[in-house]
């Protein structure tokens, strides 16, 4: 918020994408919150009147809902508050732009990992220090506690989906096709409706669905580490797990740097030396966290490469399907020179090529993970490996 927004016009531009996305934000909310009142409601008389759920229950879905929502809040308003400041950054250096811009995105991120730890972490402080709850009891309890995360995911990311795209076809056909200026020319106003979409789908909604991928990934695992008799350690862990991620993380996210005249692969390389950072200085914390924690089943720390691997891997394939700089792209582009036909049908198959690698990576890291957690001898212990995989492929979220 310290840098410079730009000038007048720029000012006025973002003033309205603002607007505009706190307008659509504030209904999509509405909505969300009469769902989750109701849902409330229903959750009430199964815990009190039917007595067939944990009294609980109902008001940990309340906080993850909330949080889940409030994360998504926070991460907005930081984005809209500084797509100005990074176009101003980058009239300076690339680097500027690329910090600006990248440490805005990165308020996202922490909130989401930071909201969701706190959750659960204060909900299990609370359960040890206040009421006499077994393990058995928290193992049963805490799946349900996702519930109201996965309700805010799903009407964040399917509404604000459908709005992104949405105000972005629109835009290109008023744009490029009607009156003939570039895509994001702003003297076309559905350009306003089209920056509104990204922030509330790529801003606001992706939070809600990575918030609720992460919240769930660690109650799995806190609930599945009683099943295998890894007692109140092995519930622990992914909690500890994500919290050195969160601090590894913002380490990472200070290593992001760039040079002037850089190309977007060496951008991509910068961001990639982040996360790579990030991932190594987790993979060596992890080891101490089991050595201590689980020193019987150390072959967890085996579930937990294997799941940072994984994440790894499919990023990479992502990138190297949707980057410009790689040749599924290259190759979609030329088929414009022969028609839209050849472009249809080229997009298609690339796309359906594209999920081979996270398909096969899941499947290996799944079996991988079992096994390293001693799951061919306990099947209890495999489904830990994997949920605690999970966590780790989370690990590096922020």
């Amino acid at each position: 918020m310290k840098f410079p927004e730009g000038n007048e016009k720029m000012i006025s531009i973002a003033m309205h994408v603002r607007k505009g996305a706190y307008a659509y934000l504030k209904q999509q909310y509405k909505v969300i919150g009469i769902f989750i009142v109701g849902a409330f409601l229903v959750l009430l008389f199964i815990s009190y009147g039917l007595k067939l759920q944990s009294t609980v229950v109902p008001f940990a879905f309340l906080s993850s809902a909330f949080l889940s929502g409030f994360a998504g809040f926070l991460g907005m308003k930081t984005a809209t508050n500084a797509s100005a400041r990074t176009a101003e950054g980058a009239r300076k250096s690339l680097n500027q732009g690329l910090q600006i811009a990248f440490r805005s995105g990165a308020v996202m991120g922490l909130v989401v990992v930071g909201m969701g730890l706190l959750d659960i972490s204060l909900w299990f402080f609370v359960f040890r220090k206040f009421t006499n709850f077994t393990l058995l009891d928290m193992a049963m309890m805490l799946p349900c506690f996702g519930i109201g995360a996965s309700s805010q995911a799903l009407f964040a990311r399917v509404g604000g989906g459908i709005f992104t795209k949405a105000a972005d076809v629109g835009a290109d056909l008023v744009g490029k096709i009607e009156a003939g200026i570039p895509e994001d020319d702003p003297r076309n106003p559905a350009t306003i409706a089209d920056n509104v979409g990204d922030n509330v789908g790529d801003v606001a909604g992706m939070g809600a669905d990575l918030y609720e991928s992460y919240y769930n990934s660690m109650l799995a695992c806190a609930a599945l580490a009683i099943t295998a008799g890894l007692g109140i350690a092995g519930m622990v862990v992914p909690m500890i797990l994500a919290g050195v991620g969160i601090i590894l993380s913002i380490i990472g996210i200070y290593t992001v740097k760039t040079k002037e005249e850089a190309t977007q692969k060496e951008l991509l390389k910068a961001l990639g030396k982040g996360v790579n950072i990030s991932s190594i200085l987790i993979l060596i914390t992890s080891a101490i966290v089991i050595k201590f924690m689980l020193p019987q089943n150390f072959g967890v720390w085996g579930s937990i490469f294997t799941g940072l691997i994984a994440g790894i891997i499919i990023g990479k394939g992502t990138e190297y399907y949707t980057s410009s700089n790689y040749s599924p792209t290259k190759g979609i582009a030329g088929h414009a020179k022969t028609g839209p036909a050849t472009v249809i049908i080229d997009g298609i198959a690339t796309g359906m090529k594209s999920t081979i690698i996270p398909v096969v990576t899941i499947s290996v890291a799944i079996l991988l993970s079992f096994g390293f957690a001693g799951g061919f001898a306990n099947t209890s212990l495999g489904l830990y490996g994997i949920a605690i995989a999970a966590v780790s492929m989370l690990s590096t979220l922020a």
